[in-house]
């Protein structure tokens, strides 16, 4: 017997924790970032067959200030770089990316200079979704699967203690750029960086350097 049959009906426990992570999985507000053909699927996703709006999240806001999630739906070439990392830097904290499409992830058939090999060169990616397009149902998995992620988030106090608890190695896939992950010269300046909290401006700066060595391909020099 626990203390909720001993109140009235009409009370309802909870802790502060869970009931902010309630409230912001159950209102993603996508911001608007379809980049090639896995936007359509997004858009149907959207639509009255498939009705995003069950989960919260029908709003696709045209101002990144007012939106929580972005969906990177499509390949991402370098002129579009800079203003994806600009969209995502005028989004309020929290804030949580969805890669969808392999050509989003990883580059996926465009293994070309002219495409960035995986947006998590540029932002940091909370959660992967596979396909060439992927189906408006897989997206929908993603986003659940996303939910149940922010659910378990802890705030506060005990998220700085979980950060303590797990430090900066191993680093898990994800929360570092593809192309580091196996390269072990890439991953020791990665996990460094790390330690000295400065992955993002190492991120950047990568990212910069990539960018002006295939301007320059391009140009011929």
């Amino acid at each position: 017997m626990g203390i909720e049959e001993k109140l009235p009906s009409g009370i309802l426990l909870t802790t502060v924790e869970k009931l902010v992570n309630w409230t912001r999985k159950a209102s993603f507000w996508p911001a608007t970032f379809g980049l090639a053909c896995c936007a359509i699927e997004m858009m149907a996703a959207g639509g009255a067959r498939y009705d995003l709006a069950r989960f919260g999240m029908e709003v696709f806001r045209a101002s990144p200030r007012q939106a929580d999630l972005m969906i990177v739906a499509g390949r991402v070439s370098q002129k579009m770089g800079p203003v994806l990392r600009q969209i995502y830097d005028q989004m309020p904290e929290p804030k949580w990316v969805l890669s969808m499409g392999v050509c989003a992830s990883s580059g996926g058939m465009f293994n070309n200079y002219a495409i960035v090999q995986g947006v998590d060169h540029i932002v940091p990616v909370d959660m992967y979704l596979p396909g060439c397009p992927p189906r408006p149902e897989m997206l929908m998995d993603a986003i659940l699967r996303l939910h149940d992620k922010v659910m378990h988030e802890p705030l506060g106090e005990k998220r700085r203690k979980q950060l303590e608890a797990e430090g900066p190695s191993p680093v898990p896939p994800g929360s570092i750029p593809s192309s580091y992950f196996y390269n072990k010269a890439k991953r020791a300046e990665w996990e460094q960086a790390v330690k000295e909290g400065r992955e993002e401006q190492l991120r950047i700066e990568n990212w910069m350097r990539e960018h002006s060595a295939a301007a320059l391909k391009l140009e011929g020099k």
